[in-house]
Parts: C-alpha cells; sequence; structure tokens
C-alpha cells in the first residue's frame, strides 16, 4: 500500500530543494487575476502605479493619477489599493491618500465610485477602476456626494468651486480646513 502522506512529503520536499530551500508559496485565485489584470493594464499617460512593498505583494499597491483636463487640471492625486484574496469577488478597497477638495471624495480619503460598491462586478478590472477614478477628476459627480459641501458649491455656483480646487491644490484653506499642496 502506497503511503500517501510519504508521497506528499517527499513532494514538497523535492520542490523546497528546487527553489533553495525556500518553501514556494502556493497564489490565491485572487493574486491570479490581479497578476492577469496588472499585466494586461492600458492607462493613461497621466496615471501611474506603484509597489510600494515590491512586487511580491501585489495585493496592495498605489495609483497616482494627474488630470491632464478640468478642475483639477495640474494635481497629483495618490490613492492606495488593498485587493482581497478572494477578488474578482470583491471590490478592492479604494483610499485617496491625498486629502483633497472634491464631492466625491472626503477628507478621510473615502471614494464615491458606484464600481467600488453597488455596481461591483467580477467582470471589471483594475484598469476601469482606475478609469473610473479618473472620470472623477474630469467630471466630478455632485448627485453622489460625501463631500456634500463641495457638492453643493458645485451644483450651485462652479466658478466659486474652480476657485475653491485651485486653493486647496495650491496648498491653502477652504472654509476651516486646509488643504496641502498637490500641485
Amino acid at each position: 500500500m502506497i503511503k500517501l502522506f510519504k508521497v506528499k512529503e517527499k513532494q514538497r520536499e523535492l520542490a523546497e530543494n528546487a527553489s533553495n530551500g525556500v518553501p514556494t508559496k502556493k497564489q490565491s485565485a485572487g493574486e491570479l487575476r490581479l497578476h492577469k489584470d496588472i499585466s494586461e493594464l492600458n492607462l493613461p499617460k497621466s496615471c501611474n502605479i506603484t509597489f510600494p512593498n515590491g512586487k511580491d505583494d501585489l495585493m496592495n499597491f498605489e495609483v497616482s493619477i494627474r488630470p491632464d483636463e478640468g478642475y483639477y487640471l495640474g494635481g497629483t492625486f495618490y490613492f492606495s489599493f488593498t485587493v482581497s484574496p478572494i477578488y474578482p469577488h470583491e471590490a478592492p478597497k479604494v483610499k485617496c491618500k491625498t486629502k483633497v477638495y472634491h464631492p466625491n471624495i472626503d477628507l478621510e480619503g473615502n471614494v464615491c465610485l458606484n464600481i467600488l460598491r453597488e455596481d461591483w462586478k467580477p467582470v471589471l478590472n483594475i484598469n476601469t477602476v482606475i478609469y473610473g477614478l479618473y472620470h472623477l477628476f474630469t467630471e466630478p459627480n455632485d448627485e453622489d456626494p460625501l463631500n456634500h459641501d463641495a457638492a453643493a458649491v458645485l451644483r450651485d455656483n462652479p466658478k466659486l468651486f474652480e476657485s475653491n480646487v485651485r486653493r486647496a491644490m495650491a496648498g491653502g484653506y477652504v472654509g476651516q480646513t486646509f488643504f496641502p499642496r498637490c500641485m
């Protein structure tokens, strides 16, 4: 009778020896899908992706967006992405690391983007999310706000909104809130 545990142990030993004694880590389905998504990225020139923890940690990365039109022209905005092992069945968690005066991003960095919440579907990918974030800067949406004050100003007085965005991006106060320079 073959002893299955001995066979499995022998296979594991051979695999460790083949990788110089370092046990090989099995990738989750989410990691495999994310690897595919990242290899197929087709981003605008104004967007960039970096891996602060190195290429070994694909599940956590940062994206910078530098809009080339609209109210936020000239600013650079950073987002952190945390991807679940069950991705794509769960949307990535996205936080804006740049404090920004924006109707769809609150002062804590939470992002209001429908495809990150109720409209997420496994057929969507990281490329889609980055384009969605980019779109928030070229066409902010006052109808589904997280920052209700910014949304009201955008809706009622677009010139004042533009002035507030410029002041915030240059490093200044909008109302009682200070925004660090992001230009």
